[in-house]
């Protein structure tokens, strides 16, 4: 299984990544090993998707980083259910 999460940065925003071991993934954020999240450290898992390949969880991966529309559906989906 593989899986698209987003996560909640300190600074607000919102973090898209893939991978194959999400709980493994998210500790490595969390540990500052990520180059790009490290700098805006507390983070919180937000929200996950499960793909049963690689290739569509990266497609669903790119389309949320490059159409921000669809991240902007995203984001509202995850505000809805938190509050």
């Amino acid at each position: 299984m593989y899986f698209v999460y987003v996560l909640k940065l300190a600074n607000g925003n919102l973090y898209v990544g893939s991978t194959g071991n999400l709980r493994r993934r998210v500790q490595e954020h969390k540990d500052g090993l990520s180059t790009y999240t490290k700098k805006h450290l507390p983070l919180d898992l937000r929200y996950c998707e499960v793909y049963k390949s690689k290739e569509d969880a990266l497609e669903r991966e790119r389309k949320l980083k490059q159409h921000k529309s669809a991240l902007g559906h995203l984001r509202n989906r995850i505000k809805r259910s938190i509050n």
